[in-house]
């Protein structure tokens, strides 16, 4: 690396720390999410109110109602419904313990915001004012405070609530003792005289999104959007602005609405053959120590055309697993990555084959081990190529050595004895980067599937150590936060990672010139590595140390080394790199011109070529 380019990369440093410096200092962070909803209540009020409202802005608050709460508890949930709008005070996920569950260790995941009445419905009276689930009484038909049910046997909840302007509004829950999935019911009867005739619709909600459930607040926001299913499309909205929301809409067929964070989702599925409208909205919100969270709202808008109407919905909040997701046509709602490349690969091959080999070893950290092994297997092939290419560049590094020296001072006629020199030796410059590049997609993948593997969740590969593969294994904390990279942790499994990377380039660069690159990229990596998971870096570091003993084997152990007369005497395939460049020198001759480094074109070519500067000179002289 010469002078130029490290003086360019410190520059792109300095501008970058600058960057988040300004951004970190000027960004407007807020940690009340109620101004935002606030704001937004009285914006949608104003445009879809039919009569003024400003009459009843001297009517005393509402006292509270009296609340009469139901527990369900099946083999997968203990769930809380309140009389406060059939909604839902608690969702907990009886398989799942919190990040601090060291701490409290009878605490379950619980997907509900405190003090939230989750999948609520909203709609306009006629006097314009909105009127919310939570503020309707509804007096639920059993007589028992704590449901159990267990296995394939199920119950129904019903809550029923008399409106004053008359009609009534009936909620059904139905709990199966072995499925997350609940098929809920909102029935709306003779509500003519409630619901306007302009505004004849009600908003079914969940509207706080899900409880951030690991310690790591921006780890988790990173994984977190709201969906939309509609045909054979899925849509992503991810809010990236704080405090401000982001909001779309669709109509038509829509198979469902969805939101998640790292491990856990929610989903809302109408019956088959819904065609109406939706919406899904997103905030991010500043949170504590540099945190930030986010909040998706899902909304179906139902219609209601008079009488007594009936609207079903399949209503899941449970884990990200695949195979469960699966029983609900809900897989969409993970994200494997590219759609076309990447996401078969993490899909179809990556996934199941780790779960396989789960199944036979149940430490995930020993099968990940193996699974990096039975990979480094499957890309033996481009492996080698890449190997074998750094080999080559080994052997021909002395001359390339002498070339520089030799034309030291002129870099064009350097640069052309170099490419004279890969045609001799049958060299692709480019060899080892195309193997590479084929790679790139499965290892792609397989961060995605590692990263979001839920079955990793608290998954402990040595009790000593590494206790939770999904978060990063700390070993090192400093006061304060490395400039540009941002961090004050740094993971033993990193720095593991880096050294063996390290090895890697000392192994195959031989190039004087790339000497700042063989020290700088483990560095780097090490950095950026400090914030993935320990199941992420465990899989980099075997890979790692299979390619060092594959490199080592190749220079001390292969049969067929190579040697340059080797090199020199088998047959050569032109590369595209070195047909193109070929094409180009042919051009230029034919043309008259030289190609930089070039003695010159020959003939009538150079004698033309002569003519046309001693004219120009002609001309330079005149004036």
């Amino acid at each position: 690396m010469d002078r130029t380019s490290l003086i360019g990369i410190i520059l792109i440093g300095v501008v970058v720390a600058s960057w988040i410096f300004i951004q970190s200092t000027f960004s407007t962070r807020d940690i009340t999410p109620q101004q935002t909803a606030a704001k937004k209540e009285k914006a949608d009020s104003s445009r879809t109110a039919v009569t003024s409202v400003l009459a009843q802005a001297d009517t005393p608050a509402k006292a509270p109602l009296p609340e009469e709460r139901i527990t369900i508890e099946t083999d997968l949930l203990r769930v809380v419904l309140s009389s406060q709008g059939g909604t839902i005070r608690s969702w907990k996920l009886k398989g799942y313990k919190p990040w601090y569950h060291a701490l409290k260790p009878h605490e379950l995941v619980d997907l509900v915001h405190p003090g939230a009445h989750e999948f609520g419905f909203s709609f306009r009276q006629t006097n314009g004012s909105k009127l919310n689930a939570y503020d309707i009484p509804f007096t639920w038909g059993t007589g028992q405070r704590t449901i159990v049910v267990k296995g394939a046997d199920s119950v129904v909840i019903r809550g029923t609530a008399t409106l004053p302007s008359g009609g009534s509004i009936e909620r059904d829950y139905v709990f199966y003792g072995n499925r997350y999935g609940v098929q809920t019911r909102l029935v709306l009867d003779n509500l003519e005289a409630t619901i306007p005739q302009t505004n004849r619709f009600v908003n079914l909600e969940w509207a706080q999104g899900i409880r951030y459930q690991e310690h790591n607040s921006v780890d988790e926001s990173n994984s977190a959007v709201a969906i939309a299913a509609y045909g054979d499309e899925i849509d992503e909205l991810d809010a990236t602005d704080y405090n401000t929301p982001e909001e779309r809409s669709a109509s038509g067929h829509i198979r469902y609405l969805a939101t998640r964070t790292k491990y856990f989702s929610v989903a809302l599925m109408p019956s088959a053959g819904f065609d109406g409208s939706v919406f899904y909205a997103g905030t991010r919100y500043g949170a504590k120590n540099e945190g930030h969270v986010e909040k998706y709202s899902l909304t179906y808008k139902l219609p209601y055309s008079g009488g007594r109407q009936v609207h079903n919905v399949l209503l899941y909040a449970g884990p990200m697993q695949y195979d469960t997701l699966q029983n609900y046509g809900l897989t969409g709602i993970m994200n494997f990555g590219f759609k076309w490349i990447v996401k078969p690969i993490g899909e179809y091959f990556m996934l199941p084959t780790m779960k396989f080999i789960h199944g036979f070893i149940p430490n995930w950290g020993i099968a990940i081990i193996v699974f990096g092994l039975l990979l480094k297997v499957v890309l033996y092939p481009l492996s080698i190529k890449q190997l074998q290419s750094a080999q080559k560049m080994q052997l021909v590094a002395p001359l390339m050595n002498e070339i520089r020296e030799k034309y030291k001072d002129d870099m064009q006629r350097q640069q052309q004895e170099t490419m004279k020199l890969y045609g001799e030796y049958g060299i692709n410059p480019a060899g080892g980067c195309f193997p590479l590049l084929l790679q790139m997609p499965i290892l792609y993948a397989m961060y995605a599937v590692l990263n979001m593997n839920i079955e990793l969740r608290q998954a402990a590969f040595l009790p000593f150590w590494i206790t939770d593969l999904s978060v990063p294994d700390v070993i090192l904390s400093i006061p304060f936060k490395l400039p540009i990279v941002n961090i004050d942790k740094f993971s033993g499994l990193a720095i593991a990672m880096g050294a063996t990377l390290l090895i890697q380039q000392k192994q195959v660069v031989t190039d004087p010139r790339q000497k700042a690159l063989v020290y700088m990229m483990p560095v780097m990596l090490t950095l950026m590595f400090s914030t993935l998971p320990a199941g992420l870096n465990l899989y980099y570091f075997v890979f790692n140390i299979v390619g060092i003993i594959q490199q080592w084997y190749m220079k001390h152990h292969s049969k067929n080394k190579l040697t340059l007369a080797d090199l020199k005497a088998m047959p050569k395939k032109e590369s595209w790199m070195q047909r193109k460049m070929r094409e180009a020198q042919e051009m230029a001759a034919a043309q008259g011109r030289t190609l930089p480094g070039q003695q010159g074109g020959s003939g009538k070519a150079r004698q033309s070529g002569q003519q046309a500067s001693g004219t120009s000179r002609k001309k330079g002289g005149k004036r």
